[in-house]
């Protein structure tokens, strides 16, 4: 929605950032894409598109990952950045990388029924610089306390809202009209379709404010949001989708425990036994140890810290967690 509007506007020049390909699960929030456009790349597919609404717009595809090895490169090629992503390594990679090339930030971001949205990292009038996203949330919470999104999900338009006011705000900085939201987060509310605005100010534990310590912007930013080290992610072990279908066929002996919630267990096509990971601990008893246990979710970070949790409390031979989760199950599936 936030690409549609800007290219409608005439935005002279607008670049498109994603590694993924569109799947038919995206379309109910994803307007950018329709049914014909499954397994193409998201950013050939997003350009036909806007190419087809405003031929006078160009468009630069990144079809790639962004990492901290291209964001300053790829960043440096716009007047400013808008961020949709879903996930906080990216956001914190985002906004790091924002602060350092002095450029500014359109935020957005949607879970369940609710959206944010800010603006970050603007040259004020007096000099310096309006506050970012790290003086919002310095540093990111535990990955445990993460949902990720087929767990968190969100309503369909809800993504529509929030992309199109992130428009407003682009399209606002770019002309010079109005007032942006510049040290405020707006709280939208889609259930009661109520609208709050937060002020918010420089917050001293942000890093990139302290003296000569913006070593953030030069982190692996996936062990920086993960867990807790960024080395225990390897201490957990993982199988692959073609490891656990080789296990099956060999007719090794197994217990499957899915730990995800009794709503996304109506769907399971491993047919494993329901363990939410809230109740991993309490429910220890239920765990073999007699055998291989695979913990699996539906993209492998609440099977992972189900592990770790276990683990917190007593030694646990032959646990292993289903790298990528059922979407990634699925996607193997079809190949």
């Amino acid at each position: 929605p936030l690409a549609l509007y800007l290219a409608a506007a005439g935005t002279g020049t607008l670049g498109l950032l994603d590694f993924d390909t569109v799947e038919l699960c995206n379309l109910q929030r994803q307007v950018l894409f329709n049914t014909t456009d499954t397994g193409i790349s998201k950013v050939k597919a997003g350009a036909a598109r806007l190419q087809a609404l405003n031929p006078h717009v160009h468009i630069i595809q990144h079809a790639q990952r962004l990492t901290v090895d291209n964001a300053a490169e790829i960043f440096a090629q716009y007047d400013l950045i808008a961020d949709g992503s879903d996930n906080f390594p990216t956001r914190y990679l985002v906004n790091d990388t924002c602060v350092q090339l002095h450029k500014p930030c359109v935020y957005g971001s949607v879970q369940q029924f609710e959206g944010h949205v800010s603006v970050f990292h603007v040259a004020e009038a007096e000099g310096g610089y309006s506050p970012d996203y790290r003086d919002l949330y310095p540093a990111p919470p535990p990955s445990e306390m993460i949902p990720d999104c087929a767990s968190g999900g969100v309503l369909g338009p809800l993504p529509g809202i929030i992309g199109t006011m992130q428009a407003l705000e682009v399209i606002k900085l770019i002309t010079g009209i109005g007032e942006l939201l510049c040290g405020r987060l707006l709280i939208f509310d889609g259930l009661t379709m109520q609208s709050r605005v937060f002020r918010y100010g420089p917050h001293p534990q942000n890093p990139l404010r302290q003296p000569n310590n913006r070593s953030a912007l030069l982190r692996d930013y996936h062990g920086f949001c993960d867990f807790s080290d960024q080395g225990e992610e390897s201490e957990v072990p993982e199988i692959s989708p073609a490891l656990l279908r080789r296990w099956q066929q060999e007719g090794e002996v197994l217990q499957l425990i899915d730990v995800r919630e009794p709503r996304e267990h109506l769907f399971d096509p491993l047919g494993g036994e329901l363990i939410p990971l809230a109740q991993i601990t309490t429910a220890a008893h239920r765990i073999a140890r007699d055998c291989k246990v695979v913990f699996y979710c539906q993209a492998g970070l609440r099977s992972a810290t189900a592990i770790r949790l276990l683990r917190q409390h007593d030694d646990w031979p032959h646990l292993y967690h289903l790298r990528g989760g059922l979407e990634h199950w699925s996607r193997t599936e079809k190949q």
